[in-house]
This record gives C-alpha cells, structure tokens and sequence, in this order.
C-alpha cells in the first residue's frame, strides 16, 4: 500500500532505538525525511549513518527532550536541514519514580511528568503553526497501555494517561485544518534495553513464563515493527477520518474497555 508519503519531513523523538528508531525507519521507508532525537551522541550517529547507508534522508540531533532548550534546538535544527515538519512522533518516556507512593519522590514524580507529558506538549506547540498553516499534520504520540489501565510506575502511568487526554483535546481543536492527532498505546514491547529485556535478564525463565502466562494472551512479548507500522498509517491519509483515538498495539494485554 502506498502511504503518500513521500517527500515528508517527519520529526521522531527518542528515535535511535527501540520503538523510535523503529517509527522513523518505517516512515523513511515511505519515502520521508526523518529527523531524530537522542541523549547518547554514539547511538544517535550510528543510526543515522545505517539510514543513510539504506539510502534514507536522515538528520540526528542530540538532545534530551526535558530540556527546554535542547527541544528547541531539535526543532530548529530540522527545518534548516531539512524543512518544517509535516509528521511529529513524540516517543520519548520513561519511568521516574516507583509504583509505590511512599517509594516516589515529588523531585521524581516531576521529572516522569516532564519526560513523559511536558516534553510531548513541548514539541506539538513547535510544530502545530507549519501544519495549520498549510493545513496538514500528523501528530502521532506514543502513550502506553498503562496510560488506560492501571500498571507501570505512579509518574509514569499518570504522564501517558495525560498525554491521551492532551491528544484528544488538541485533536478536537486541529481536525478543521487537517492537522490530526492521535496515540499509540503499546503494550510490553521487547526489545535490547527495554524494560522487558531487562525483566527477563534479571529473573528466572519460570518467573518470566509466568508473567506471560498471566498478561500476555498471545503468549509471548511484543516487538516494535507493529509498533511502526501504526505510526505510519496514521500519518498518511490513509487514516484521515482518525483523530483524537488512542490505539491500543498490544496483542490483547490490556483490559480496559475504554
């Protein structure tokens, strides 16, 4: 299926690994110029350079997205290289804190809503005047599952449940210019450094078998090229009729209807 998008710039936080990398190398695929984020200078240069070795338009920018100054660098630094985004990812997140009260500072409940919030409202106030302008714009925010349901630590869990609530209301104010916004929920993705990789190096195949026996109905855990392939789709127009969604990619983990 041919996504239209060619000749796109898209912008990707987080983007030299896991699910970002995987999100900026599908667009590229799709013949977008992709500019991507990250703290770590060596990580970031060697997936620039594999993009290009495939080809690919590609810029790194190191950067961390809570630094107000280094996000607008970020920005600044892909329209000059190459042109004001039409496609925004905000990808980047993590847990601060504990999933008990007592266990989580105020200093680290903060940083979570930094990372996990602030930031993605940070980088959709640059990029939102070129998209109304030229009334066109995909903003696709990776929330998480435990942005719906109840999982995950305090900051995180509530950073990605505003981000959905952000999204949605954003959306309703930015569909009459064709700019549309929507979330990604995944579930337990695996990849090398995940959250999951690091689950299962530090506990015993019983351990592990048992966490998938009880929260992973497809029987294993999930990988990030589902994860690219949604964010893809949803900044073609392919998906012009969806705005405002939270969409779960999660092999049937999650339990919530809403």
């Amino acid at each position: 299926m041919d996504l239209g998008l060619n000749g796109r710039v898209a912008m990707i936080t987080g983007g030299s690994h896991g699910l970002g990398k995987q999100a900026a190398y599908t667009l590229a695929r799709e013949g977008c110029k992709v500019s991507i984020c990250a703290r770590g200078q060596e990580q970031l240069d060697a997936t620039v350079e594999e993009f290009r070795a495939q080809g690919f338009q590609a810029h790194g920018t190191q950067a961390d997205v809570t630094s107000e100054a280094d996000s607008n660098r970020f920005y600044e630094e892909t329209v000059a290289e190459l042109g004001p985004p039409d496609i925004l990812v905000n990808n980047a997140g993590g847990r601060r804190g504990s999933a008990v009260f007592e266990e989580t500072t105020l200093d680290q409940f903060r940083e979570g809503l930094e990372f996990n919030l602030i930031s993605p409202v940070r980088f959709m106030a640059l990029v939102l005047p070129h998209m109304k302008r030229q009334r066109w714009g995909r903003i696709v925010n990776i929330s998480s599952i435990f942005g719906r349901e109840y999982g995950g630590s305090m900051d995180y869990m509530t950073g990605k449940a505003g981000l959905i609530a952000f999204s949605k209301h954003l959306a309703l104010q930015t569909v009459s210019y064709n700019v549309l916004v929507n979330c990604i929920a995944p579930g337990s993705i695996d990849f090398p450094g995940s959250t999951w990789d690091r689950f299962q190096q530090s506990n015993t195949p019983e351990v592990v078998a048992d966490f998938i026996a009880k929260n992973l109905p497809a029987g294993k855990f999930g990988w990030p090229e589902p994860i690219g392939e949604m964010v893809a789709f949803l900044a073609s127009d392919r998906a012009d009729l969806i705005a405002g969604a939270c969409i779960n990619v999660d092999g049937g983990q999650s339990r919530s209807l809403i």
